[in-house]
């Protein structure tokens, strides 16, 4: 297999030529041979494309840095290939990149599957923590712990093989691209933008699934018009190796039903790979029917003073900036502590030194972490010193990176100030990288 640009993604295709693609989205740490076992019966009627995402089963290491970049990568290998219009399952971080498609651009996608997908998957917090321990640990912790958060104890307990697989699987990953992919999930959240899913959408989980379980299952279909449920007894989270055949039936009922045709130039429309032949509108797919689940209401935004002289007003930017360095659970407690007396304050923080300082191009975050971390040394300030360490190890700074940085203020800052910021450091270190059982 030749190199894989930077701009496309690791692929392979089953099935005849002259059938309509169907496409199979990976899960975070997975590669495309999680889909094995569908691909036999599903490549009878489809042409079925694979891929790996960045850094996964041996693909070049080009890290994504959101699911719109992995998607748009998805894009870029279609086109090149010429494919136009497809359908689309995807799981778990496949399944993002299924609702990016579907959001983005609707007219290339025919029908959609999410399998262990969520609009938003879990917190930001939990997987830049997540970030921060491959960076230190490398990814065996992550590979280890892989089988509990994918598949029910019956069956990694009746199937060691498989379990070892899936080890192997997680453990061969290049450990930046599945930091970045890890990011990518993070600033993930679409929750209130899947009413603009206009495509049949099947919604798929396990009833085991302690990850991205019913709940959020739920969440997907009381949001996208056009969805159905299917609960999948006795799977977790990577249902497609737990469950095959149940998945591969629910797949093929679908898709053949639930697949929109494409216009033809005469506008009429023709069902993919048989010309000539009309199409007719899809027919809900006979699943599980969803519970009924009420839909959050969405918040009104708090109205921000505008900027003088025009200028943007740098609130929501700085706050965007703000939780993505800090971490929601620290920023949700300082904004929630905030009274009428100190919130005019918080809002100049935000504004100023997280919209205006640090948010210019000028130095990168790890650069500014850096600063931030000698500056907060050198003013004695520390009871700072915590939140900054912990935003450091998710700006990507090492806990060798970071002892570097407090030897080079104890030179300048003084013994002291640095010995204090040592032991908070340490602390701090210990609680962040160390893997959870």
């Amino acid at each position: 297999m030749s190199e894989t640009p930077p701009n496309t993604l690791q692929y392979r295709f089953d099935g005849p030529e002259h059938l309509p693609v169907l496409i199979l989205g990976p899960s975070l740490g997975t590669t495309w041979h999680m889909w094995d076992r569908q691909v036999p019966e599903l490549a009878q009627q489809w042409r079925v494309f694979r891929y790996d995402l960045p850094g996964h089963g041996g693909a070049p290491a080009h890290p994504g840095g959101s699911v719109a970049d992995v998607t748009t990568r998805l894009l870029a290998t279609l086109d090149e290939l010429g494919v136009q219009r497809f359908g689309y399952a995807g799981c778990a971080f496949g399944g993002a990149v299924g609702i990016e498609l579907a959001l983005r651009h609707p007219e290339r996608l025919a029908s959609l599957a999410l399998i262990a997908a969520s609009p938003r998957f879990g917190t930001a917090d939990e997987f830049r923590q997540r970030g921060v321990i491959v960076r230190t640990n490398g990814l065996d912790p992550i590979a280890r712990t892989s089988p509990d958060r994918w598949f029910t104890g019956g069956f990694a307990a009746a199937q060691p093989a498989i379990t070892e697989w899936a080890v192997q699987m997680v453990r061969t990953t290049d450990p930046g691209c599945y930091i970045a992919a890890c990011e990518a999930l993070a600033a993930f959240d679409v929750r209130h933008e899947l009413g603009h899913v206009g495509v049949p959408t099947l919604v798929l989980v396990g009833s085991d699934d302690q990850v991205t379980g019913p709940a959020e299952a739920r969440t997907l279909v009381a949001g996208i018009p056009d969805a159905r449920l299917a609960v999948v007894p006795g799977a977790s989270h990577l249902v497609p190796v737990e469950q095959p055949a149940a998945v591969t039936d629910l797949l093929v009922r679908h898709f053949t039903t639930a697949w929109q045709p494409a216009p033809d130039a005469t506008g009429q429309t023709v069902l993919p790979g048989v010309p000539g032949v009309p199409g007719v509108p899809g027919k809900p797919v006979p699943v599980a029917a969803p519970q009924s689940v009420p839909v959050a209401e969405i918040a009104p935004a708090v109205a921000q003073p505008q900027a003088a002289q025009g200028r943007p007003d740098p609130y929501e930017a700085g706050l965007k900036v703000r939780r993505e360095v800090l971490g929601d659970a620290h920023v949700d407690r300082v904004l929630a502590d905030a009274d009428d007396f100190a919130g005019d304050f918080q809002e100049l923080l935000t504004r100023y030194a997280w919209g205006e300082v640090w948010n210019r191009p000028g130095l990168d975050r790890r650069t500014r972490s850096c600063v931030t971390l000698t500056a907060l040394v050198a003013g004695g300030h520390a009871e700072e010193i915590a939140p900054h360490l912990r935003a450091a190890l998710r700006n990507g700074l090492t806990p060798a990176e970071i002892k570097e940085v407090l030897l080079q203020a104890a030179v300048y800052c003084g013994i002291p100030a640095a010995d204090r910021a040592f032991r908070i450091a340490q602390q701090v270190v210990r609680e962040e990288t160390t893997p959870s059982e």
